[in-house]
């Protein structure tokens, strides 16, 4: 199973969830792929993946689950509660609370102009969510970008100490070059990447 968790106000139409399903089926395994449109609230969201985990993994296979921004703070606590998951985040936010705050209020999703309201419970809900310090670092694998406009990668490759890490020189919060970072991910999803677990590029 391939569980892919797109960011705040985005959808299962953002560029990279595209890009990596495209991926996926040159490799023939679309099947393994499901990309849901998550509750703007974080426990529903949260009881969502649950329960597609619960319906469509099977033991004994893989279980890698991906996100972006929100999505990777979603799939990191995903990831503490099956600890045979593999983790791959994309600028992910850390300190989700402390950060979607200033979001309260009426708000719309960027693809679909579907209006929703962030509340203070919503921020209350990723509060507890919130995993202070990961388990197993070695089924992490962080890609992060310095151009980031919106979150701190340094506080991203502190929070993943010890986990495989691409830190990219410049890009964006969007990784709108993410594509070109497709064979990393792969590499370490079928765990042919690098003995070495820390690597930065410069050409983002």
């Amino acid at each position: 199973m391939f569980l892919y968790l797109h960011g705040f106000r985005s959808s299962p139409l953002s560029a990279k969830s595209q890009i990596m399903y495209g991926a996926l089926q040159a490799r023939g395994q679309a099947q393994r792929w499901h990309c849901p449109q998550l509750s703007t609230q974080p426990a529903r969201a949260i009881e969502q993946c649950r329960q597609l985990i619960n319906t469509h993994h099977q033991p004994g296979q893989p279980l890698t689950i991906m996100g972006s921004s929100l999505g990777g703070f979603y799939a990191t606590y995903l990831a503490e509660q099956w600890p045979n998951a593999q983790c791959v985040v994309l600028n992910p936010v850390v300190h989700a609370a402390r950060d979607l705050a200033h979001y309260v209020g009426p708000l719309t999703n960027f693809h679909t102009n579907e209006p929703f309201e962030f509340t203070e419970a919503d921020v209350a809900a990723l509060a507890a969510l919130e995993i202070s310090q990961i388990t197993h670092p070695e089924r992490y694998f962080l890609i992060a970008a310095t151009g980031d406009e919106l979150l701190d990668w340094r506080e991203m490759a502190a929070h993943y100490a010890g986990a495989k890490q691409e830190i990219i020189s410049g890009s964006d919060h969007g990784l709108s070059d993410f594509e070109n970072y497709l064979p990393q991910v792969f590499a370490f999803l079928d765990g042919t990447d690098a003995a070495t677990r820390q690597s930065t590029r410069h050409d983002g």
